[in-house]
């Protein structure tokens, strides 16, 4: 059972320094999110350089995960694909590799019109009886799932809730307007979760919790109990660290700060490169002085 609340990281993907998958790496990263009081994990994301994983990865990593879970949280797999066949496909190979719930993305590489981008969602949706979350991120994936689209797919069950990165805040009150609670809403960008759950979301797929779980579930927590003040105060500290969820390397900048505060590795897949230079020292000092200035929850 997927409840949609709470705090779902979107981890990354640990690896060696010969680009194996590193096991040990990413269960101890887990571990730490379990332990902050997470509600649930997102597999192969952005932030899991979903694009440059085989199919094997994907599912060596669905299946570790579920056993090291061990039914604690529901273990979510993202599906960004280019044909509707391959999503189809991978949605059923998700389901036998013990995930709870998928992620979807609309179709990758072509911009699709609003009809076929429906009929992707449906076709997927239908052919799988796992839960699933639409992954509304018009700009990165250049394809934005309108209120329009959400009405159709709305007939569909097991379509529940939506990964809201419009990077537009007020979408949450539009959605919510619509539909009222037909979608669980959860804020997929770092930098406003706290406004979005102002205005009623239901959850968050965070980045920068995969460095900082437990500061980011404390801001949820806090949002959730009203303590608006508390939660503003951890907000303030965090906000230099939230941002560089926005960057198009937020790869590599969130994999330094899991680095830095000893749950993870710099270690990326090309075409990715690890950072050098001014580049890495700037963003370094932003995580460095984060965690020199970290406060005590």
């Amino acid at each position: 059972m997927v409840s949609w609340n709470g705090v779902y990281p979107a981890l990354t993907t640990k690896f060696t320094a010969d680009d194996k998958l590193d096991f040990p790496l990413f269960e101890k990263n887990l571990k730490a999110q379990l332990d902050a009081g997470v509600e649930g994990v997102i597999l192969g994301g952005t932030l899991g350089e979903a694009s440059v994983l085989s199919n094997e990865e994907k599912f060596d990593l669905v299946r570790f995960t579920v056993e090291r879970v061990g039914g604690k949280v529901p273990v979510i797999m993202n599906i960004a694909e280019g044909s509707t066949r391959e999503a189809v496909k991978l949605a059923a190979e998700a389901a036998k590799n013990g995930a709870n719930g998928l992620m979807l993305l609309p179709p990758m590489r072509y911009k699709s019109d609003h009809r076929e981008t429906v009929a992707y969602f449906k076709a997927v949706a239908a052919s799988s009886p796992l839960p699933i979350m639409i992954y509304n991120n018009p700009v990165d994936y250049k394809i934005e799932v309108t209120l329009d689209m959400f009405a159709e797919l709305a007939e569909m069950p097991t379509i529940q809730a939506v990964k809201e990165s419009t990077r537009d805040v007020t979408n949450v009150t539009r959605m919510i307007n619509r539909f009222g609670k037909r979608f669980k809403i959860l804020c997929g960008v770092d930098t406003i979760a706290m406004e979005a759950f102002m205005l009623g979301a239901d959850g968050w797929v965070a980045g920068l919790v995969c460095a900082f779980p437990k500061e980011t579930v404390a801001i949820y927590r806090l949002m959730k109990a009203g303590k608006v003040e508390e939660a503003l105060a951890i907000q303030r500290w965090f906000l230099p660290l939230l941002e560089l969820d926005l960057h198009p390397k937020l790869v590599q900048y969130i994999k330094l700060a899991e680095q830095e505060a000893g749950i993870g590795s710099e270690y990326v897949r090309a075409p990715r490169l690890t950072l050098i230079g001014e580049e890495r020292e700037r963003i370094l000092n932003i995580i460095r002085t984060g965690i020199r200035h970290r406060p005590a929850l």
